[in-house]
C-alpha cells in the first residue's frame, strides 16, 4: 500500500511538472484570414526569437504561450506567404492578452485588451501621432523650400523641426518620469529618447520605482546610461 502511494505521488509530481501553466497567454482571433502561421515573438539579447506559433485554418480563435519573467514589448506576427511582414507590437504583463484584429489590414485594426503597460504605452502612442503629424508637414515645407531655393522659408523650416524635436523629447521625458511605476517609461528612454542629453535619461532612470528598476527594461536602461558616460569620459 505503501509502495502504490509512493507511485501515486510520483506520477502526480511528473504530470504537474509537465502541465505548467505559462506566464503570459495571448488569445485572439483575425477576420477574413483563410489559412496562415501565426508567431508569438519578443526580442532576447538584441535577436528576435519565436515564443511559441501556430497555423490557423480560417478565423477560428487562437492561443499562444510565454515565460514572462517582467513586462516587455512582445509581437504577434502573421505569415501569409507573402512578402508582406505583418507585425502587431504590444506590452505583455503576466497572464491573457487579447488581441482581435482583420486580415486586410492587421496591425491598424488590431485591438488589444491585456496589460496595464499596453494602456501606458498606448496613451503615449495617441499624444505622439500629433508630434507624427506636424513633422510630415514640416517635412513637406523643407521639401518644397528647397525645391523653390527660399532659404528663408528654409531656416524658418529648421528651425521649427529642432523645437518641434526638443518637444518630443520633453514630453516623452515628462511622460517617463509621470509613469515611474511602469515598466514603459524606461522602454519610451531606451527606443524614442535614447540619443538624447544623458541629463534627461539619468532624470527618467533616478525616479523609476525599485520594481521598475528591477525590471528588464530597467536594467538595460541604467547599463545603456553607464555606457553613454563611460564613452563620454573616454
Amino acid at each position: 500500500m505503501k509502495r502504490a502511494s509512493i507511485a501515486i505521488l510520483t506520477i502526480l509530481l511528473i504530470f504537474s511538472c509537465g502541465t505548467k501553466e505559462s506566464d503570459l497567454i495571448v488569445k485572439g482571433q483575425i477576420k477574413g484570414l483563410k489559412k496562415g502561421t501565426i508567431y508569438l515573438q519578443h526580442i532576447k539579447d538584441t535577436t528576435l526569437v519565436v515564443s511559441d506559433s501556430i497555423i490557423v485554418n480560417g478565423e477560428q480563435p487562437f492561443e499562444l504561450h510565454s515565460s514572462l519573467e517582467s513586462p516587455e514589448m512582445f509581437y504577434l506576427y502573421l505569415d501569409k506567404n507573402s512578402n508582406e511582414k505583418n507585425a502587431i507590437p504590444f506590452f505583455a504583463d503576466k497572464g491573457i492578452t487579447e488581441i482581435k484584429t482583420t486580415l486586410k489590414n492587421f496591425v491598424f485594426d488590431a485591438k488589444i485588451n491585456g496589460s496595464k503597460q499596453q494602456k501606458v504605452l498606448e496613451e503615449y502612442q495617441s499624444m505622439m501621432t500629433k508630434f507624427s503629424g506636424r513633422n510630415l508637414e514640416l517635412i513637406k515645407e523643407n521639401f518644397e523650400a528647397q525645391r523653390d531655393g527660399d532659404s528663408i522659408k528654409l531656416k524658418n523650416s529648421k528651425k521649427e523641426s529642432d523645437a518641434s524635436l526638443k518637444r518630443k523629447y520633453l514630453f516623452t521625458v515628462n511622460f517617463a518620469i509621470n509613469n515611474k511605476d511602469s515598466e514603459v517609461a524606461p522602454y519610451l528612454a531606451l527606443r524614442e529618447i535614447y540619443n538624447a542629453n544623458l541629463n534627461l535619461l539619468d532624470t527618467i532612470n533616478k525616479s523609476l520605482t525599485p520594481a521598475v528598476k528591477a525590471s528588464k527594461y530597467g536594467k538595460e536602461l541604467e547599463r545603456f546610461i553607464k555606457e553613454r558616460k563611460k564613452t563620454k569620459t573616454e
